[in-house]
């Protein structure tokens, strides 16, 4: 599939590794944030193996590897090509609002993980004090993102409409 608008693809490149530098300064690895960054600069927000190679001048198993982590981290999504066994893959308007709430989840498992710690190391000891002071960042941090994302959603719907789909849909 190619994008509807023919653009300099040196300036597009440019675009791609400014941006996927600038997830590896927040800690993406290499690969992954290319990825990203090129499925993010595609104006059908979609790719498959094949095209993301050819763009980003790697190997398959480079891209499949960055599709793999991508995925798991809830920053895009695979999906079949009608009438083919190619698989796309896919960055949604929502992809970070989808990210967000996966991490979330994982803030929750930690929370649950520290509770246990400080009751086992004693919350009198300074690493039970430690901990304590370190569940008490995430669930402050959790409370904030949950109004946040109810901002965003209100936001969103006031930049760009409901577009008909439901907020969390994964459409663009």
């Amino acid at each position: 599939m190619t994008d509807a608008v023919e653009r300099d693809p040196e300036a597009v490149s440019r675009f791609v590794e400014r941006f996927a530098a600038q997830l590896v300064e927040a800690g993406l690895q290499r690969m992954p944030a290319r990825v990203f960054s090129a499925l993010l600069a595609s104006d059908s927000g979609a790719l498959t193996s094949a095209e993301l190679s050819e763009r980003l001048r790697i190997s398959p198993a480079a891209v499949s590897g960055a599709v793999r982590y991508l995925a798991q981290v809830h920053m895009l999504s695979r999906e079949r090509e009608p009438g083919s066994r190619r698989e796309r893959y896919r960055v949604h308007s929502d992809q970070w609002y989808q990210a967000l709430t996966n991490r979330e989840a994982i803030i929750k498992r930690w929370e649950d993980a520290l509770r246990e710690g400080v009751a086992s190391l004693g919350a009198g000891t300074p690493a039970g004090h430690r901990l304590a002071e370190t569940l008490a960042f995430f669930e402050f941090i959790e409370k904030d993102v949950a109004r946040m994302m109810e901002r965003w959603k209100a936001h969103r719907a006031e930049l760009f409409g409901d577009q008909g789909l439901p907020f969390g849909s994964g459409r663009p």
